[in-house]
């Protein structure tokens, strides 16, 4: 039988194995919520390039509907 202070010791060194095993999913959360604003950053950056692109070539085809 385990004497008072070891089961003591045993108790606070699983409570400290909990603790880091919370902070690491805290620490997953806050990676995926980063990588999911980059993601949607990403995108919305995409699609003002297509917009812009899209808008210069219909330029250049009303110019040359224009002159020809």
């Amino acid at each position: 039988m385990k004497s008072g202070f070891w089961s003591i010791v045993i108790s606070i060194q699983a409570r400290i194995r909990d603790l880091k095993a919370q902070a690491e999913g805290q620490d997953l959360v806050e990676y995926a919520l980063v990588v999911a604003l980059v993601g949607l950053g990403g995108f919305v950056g995409v699609e003002s390039l297509a917009r812009g692109i899209l808008a210069f070539f219909q330029g250049v085809i009303s110019t040359i509907d224009i002159n020809f």
